[in-house]
């Protein structure tokens, strides 16, 4: 019995439950595991091995999910600041949501992972979430869901239309590009050359009225243009010029790696940047500063002066 062609929609199912991808991974560890050990009660009768993996897996998550606090974004956990020259205090005690990191597995439905959808999920029921994934994302079939969640198929479509209506903005956002998109590859193409040219003015016109600046683990977050390049100046005149960019893409949208100049030579890892595109402007700006994060997308720590360029 074959389990790892199902390994990576595994980690995007559980990645959308639990906002980890370290977590996920570790998850699905722990689903192929449980599989194994009881593929011979296995019974391709009642279910093939892909819908029973599902089953394992979210009982997996649910199990892992009891009594946790949910993973967030800043800009869900409160106002947005009014202070561009605010300290920037990171807060490790808040499990923070994590970006996907696409090249490391090949997953469909990439604008399922969109970071604005899964901070959504995380405010559902452990179970609603399990439900609206697997109905609406995976395309179980109601009874196929019950099956999993040993509940009924009333109360799995229940659980469905209570899940729709709490995330009802979120799960239909608009015009929403993918990353291959070849205006928002250009929007941010663009937002790169100026920020490697710390052009704020240029920065800002690429900006959405009320574009989002946020930046876990700074509990931090601004709305709207003119705070957002306040932020910017601040950030040039702490960090310096002559940062250097690499584009690429987590949780199904355009990003950036930003290396900041290094005192000793080349350039040092300093963000991950994950954009969302909306109406050929840029619309919010997730940065990340966790080392974990890099660890996640194999990101180089450093690069020399002469790899520093960034593909485009």
């Amino acid at each position: 019995m074959e389990f790892e062609p199902y390994r990576g929609e595994l980690v995007a199912y559980c990645y959308r439950m639990v906002g980890s991808f370290h977590e996920a991974e570790d998850l699905v560890q722990d689903t192929m595991l449980r599989a194994w050990k009881a593929r011979e009660r296995y019974d391709p009768s009642r279910a093939s091995v892909r819908t029973w993996l599902y089953r394992i897996a979210t009982n997996v998550c649910l199990t892992a999910l009891e009594g946790r606090a949910r993973r967030a974004l800043p800009s869900g956990l409160g106002a947005p600041s009014e202070n561009p020259g605010a300290p920037l205090t990171p807060t490790f005690d808040i499990p923070w949501l994590q970006p996907f990191p696409d090249a490391r597995y090949d997953v469909e439905a990439r604008a399922d992972l969109r970071l604005a959808l899964v901070a959504a999920l995380q405010l559902l029921p452990a179970r609603q979430r399990a439900v609206l994934v697997l109905r609406e994302v995976l395309e179980f079939s109601a009874a196929e869901v019950a099956e999993q969640l040993g509940t009924s198929v009333a109360a799995v479509n229940s659980s469905l239309q209570r899940a729709r209506a709490a995330i009802a903005g979120v799960r239909d956002p608009g015009e929403v590009p993918e990353p291959d998109d070849a205006e928002a590859r250009e929007v941010v193409r663009r937002y790169a050359r100026a920020f490697e040219a710390a052009d704020v003015p240029a920065l800002v016109r690429l900006l959405t009225e009320a574009a989002v600046l946020e930046m876990p683990p700074v509990p931090l977050w601004f709305r709207g243009r003119r705070d957002y390049g306040l932020f910017m100046d601040r950030a040039f005149a702490l960090r310096g010029t002559g940062w250097v960019t690499r584009p690429l893409t987590a949780s199904g949208q355009p990003a950036l790696a930003a290396y900041a100049p290094d005192p000793d030579g080349g350039h040092r890892l300093h963000t991950l940047q994950v954009f969302t595109v909306s109406g050929g402007r840029i619309a919010s700006n997730v940065v990340f500063a966790d080392p974990r994060v890099f660890e996640a997308f194999e990101l180089p720590g450093k690069i020399s002066a002469k790899n520093s360029g960034d593909g485009r």
